[in-house]
């Protein structure tokens, strides 16, 4: 027998983050309105549910067609599957709000990126020294920083 949790599910099955999801409950509801620990809990696993439900119907939409990945197309066909078609224009309308946000992020540098461009020189003179850092750290915790021979000055 597997363990349980406080909620009755194993503790190997998937959930999602509480501390986030507690916040979108509170967030779609009038500042007046309290909610229950319980009734919280019982959101997150519908959601839950829900996630696990349109994941088994958009790889079996997926199959049908003889694909081995799952596209954003086979999601949408599962919802109305599902009997969700209602939501399918909100949700390819917040697909595509995502998708120009994400080429916007890569654009900008993706969230690496510090807003300063950066040379192909610096770059590589960046990735060698935290090459050697993460070197350092491995064979005895000591760091050196070694300063590229461009820039003579020390890092403050």
């Amino acid at each position: 027998m597997e363990p349980m949790d406080i909620v009755g599910k194993a503790k190997d099955d998937a959930s999602l983050p509480k501390a986030t999801m507690t916040k979108i409950i509170k967030e779609m509801l009038p500042p007046d309105v309290r909610v229950a620990r319980d009734a919280q809990d019982l959101i997150i696993e519908c959601c839950v549910e829900f996630i696990n439900l349109l994941s088994s119907e958009s790889n079996e939409v997926c199959n049908r067609e003889e694909k081995r990945t799952i596209a954003p197309e086979h999601v949408l066909k599962a919802l109305e599957v599902l009997g969700f078609g209602d939501y399918i224009e909100e949700v390819h309308a917040a697909y595509e709000q995502h998708k120009l946000e994400t080429m916007q992020d890569g654009v900008k540098g993706g969230k690496w990126s510090n807003g300063a461009e950066m040379t192909e020189e610096e770059a590589v003179a960046e990735q060698q020294r935290m090459f050697a850092e993460a070197r350092a750290r491995m064979n005895g915790g000591a760091t050196i920083l070694k300063q590229p021979d461009s820039d003579p000055t020390p890092e403050s």
